[in-house]
């Protein structure tokens, strides 16, 4: 069976910055990005356009060890909402190429929620590739979604995916969502 979308669907999209925004013609139930704040000042006006978007915004602080290395990561997090979300919409949506969230996609879709994936292509991991319902590459039209973009074309473009096994949406498990 092909990914399904339609203009009813609810649809639930976790950004992780750090590694994106796209819903289409569908109902976006809720938009979040998971973001580091650093000591830059310029970053601040980022996070202002996303609000301004109506994109909520989950912050960090940059994590500086002794010596000087630094972490910056909202994996789990950005995988406990969408679990926690799910039960509550057709489709996730998740904005990054990161291959750590295969297992994540491949919880989601045991549990019936479709997903989508929309990265860079040229930097996506791909594992999350093939696990994703539907994989949408940025690459393949940089005006559409980046502002000021020069443009580009890259293989790999948007691929819908096969599912052995429609969704059963009977029974939910897990906390509700806050």
């Amino acid at each position: 069976m092909a990914i399904i979308k339609q203009r009813e669907q609810r649809v639930a999209m976790f950004i992780d910055t750090q590694n994106l925004y796209h819903s289409a013609d569908r109902h976006l139930v809720r938009a979040i990005a998971y973001v580091i704040t650093t000591e830059k000042e310029d970053e601040k006006s980022f996070f202002e356009a996303l609000n301004n978007l109506g994109i909520e915004t989950k912050t960090k602080d940059l994590q500086i060890f002794f010596g000087g290395a630094k972490k910056a990561d909202w994996d789990v997090g950005l995988a406990v909402d969408a679990i926690r979300l799910a039960s509550k919409v057709d489709s996730v949506v998740i904005a990054s190429g990161d291959g750590d969230f295969v297992p994540l996609v491949e919880y989601l879709k045991f549990m019936g929620t479709q997903v989508e994936v929309i990265t860079f292509g040229r930097s996506a991991s791909g594992r999350l590739r093939e696990a994703a319902d539907d994989f949408i590459d940025m690459c393949d039209d940089l005006h559409k979604y980046l502002l000021g973009s020069r443009g580009g074309n890259s293989a790999g473009a948007r691929r819908p995916r096969k599912q052995v096994n429609p969704p059963h949406r009977t029974k939910r498990e897990g906390p509700p969502a806050k």
